[in-house]
């Protein structure tokens, strides 16, 4: 499983969002460029880069994420507004290992099945989920789209995989449900990605037990030091084990 030390930007400072607000952040007293360098620095693979400002069209962080792409000696899996499609080209020109498409999708599914087949296996699908539904607009707007349906309909799109947010445990700030994620895994071939449920070591050790679950972002739990991302590259590298056969 891949740990995704994860960063979100605001006006060029990292920041955690309390219950999705714009309004509320919580800001870091951290160097983007030296935490991601010292993401790679602790053994991790990937990391997962989100641009807030770019979700209402901002692009006041465009240097600071070249910088970050640039410097951090890990691919980078960048997410934040991509609606259109010369944005996501130019930032696979730039450098980014992956793009994290979400509104796109419930808006243009076409588009983004074209951006797959060109860039295959640099798309990632951002399915967020709320009561049961597929949010879009940066968790603003709610879909008609079940989240079951909604991911199957992509089964043969060639994505590198795709990253589920449990909204409901997200803004409750309570304990991260896995019944979302266990569903969905199951219904998807592709690789399935965890965000919002990661608030300590244990949530790492109990994502490994959900089958299809390729990997999962951690940011405000490893800023707040709450994870340890030593610990949390070493528990998802572990080996589970035998799994019990019941009758």
């Amino acid at each position: 499983m891949i740990i995704y030390p994860t960063l979100e930007l605001m006006n060029g400072k990292c920041v955690s969002l309390t219950r999705g607000r714009l309004d509320e952040p919580v800001i870091w007293h951290v160097d983007p460029v030296a935490t991601a360098r010292g993401f790679a620095a602790a053994g991790a693979s990937w990391m997962h880069l989100t641009d807030i400002d770019a979700l209402s069209g901002g692009h006041g962080n465009d240097a600071l994420i070249e910088e970050i792409i640039r410097a951090a000696g890990i691919p980078v899996q960048l997410g934040g507004g991509f609606r259109a499609r010369d944005r996501v080209t130019r930032w696979i020109d730039r450098g980014a290992g992956r793009i994290v498409i979400g509104t796109m999708a419930a808006h243009d599914p076409e588009l983004l099945r074209e951006l797959a087949r060109r860039h295959p296996d640099q798309i990632v699908l951002a399915v967020d989920i709320h009561e049961g539904s597929v949010m879009t607009e940066g968790w603003k707007s709610r879909s008609a789209f079940e989240p079951e349906i909604y991911v199957k309909a992509f089964d043969d799109v060639p994505l590198a995989g795709i990253i589920v947010t449990d909204i409901d445990a997200d803004i409750e700030d309570s304990d991260g449900s896995l019944g979302v994620l266990t569903g969905l895994a199951a219904q998807t071939r592709h690789p399935v990605i965890a965000r919002g449920t990661v608030r300590s070591a244990d949530d790492v050790a109990r994502l490994k037990y959900v089958p299809n679950i390729a990997g999962t972002l951690i940011g405000r739990a490893l800023l707040s030091r709450d994870v340890d991302l030593g610990e949390a590259l070493a528990l998802a590298s572990a080996d589970t084990g035998p799994t019990a056969a019941f009758r």
